[in-house]
């Protein structure tokens, strides 16, 4: 690899890393949350569709994750055009992936937990279904907050001419 492929290399090191990482947390925050679920359909079948949707909150990181990889990917010229930026503007798409890597998976992981919450929840209280959704969302919160900062820090870095 030569030197004027690292800017590449670093681009797309973010991007990866940030389908990466929210990947995993959510696979692991489904995961959880889907073992509480299958324990109270277990109990109560009817409870499927209620506990099934507090399974999935978890999974959109990984969502997330993948969009921030496609948009950088796109920009850096990977996906069609010419994949040609420098090292430092490299680095700058490295570091606009970076709220995704780190809040992404962390985000999904302590969604997971206030899913598995609300599934004991609806289990005790089916009437709480609303309610308990509330307890996953706001978690929600912050890995939008990161898939927002990346995506206009990612095209705030393709804006640059350097």
């Amino acid at each position: 690899m030569s030197i004027a492929n690292l800017g590449v290399f670093f681009a797309l090191l973010g991007a990866v890393l940030a389908a990466l990482f929210a990947g995993i947390g959510s696979a692991k925050g489904v995961g959880m949350a889907g073992q509480a679920a299958a324990g109270v359909c277990t109990d109560d079948p009817g409870k499927f569709s209620k506990v099934l949707i507090l399974q999935l909150l978890p999974g959109t990181q990984g969502i997330y994750g993948l969009l921030i990889a496609f948009i950088t990917m796109t920009q850096i010229g990977v996906m069609g055009g010419d994949a040609n930026i420098s090292v430092y503007k490299g680095l700058l798409y490295f570091a606009a992936c970076l709220p995704m890597i780190v809040v992404g998976p962390v985000s999904a992981l302590n969604q997971a937990k206030a899913a598995v919450a609300s599934i004991a929840m609806v289990n005790k209280r089916p009437e709480t279904f609303g309610k308990s959704m509330i307890f996953p969302a706001m978690v929600e919160t912050y890995a939008i907050l990161a898939l927002l900062i990346d995506i206009l820090a990612i095209f705030g870095v393709s804006a640059l001419s350097i």
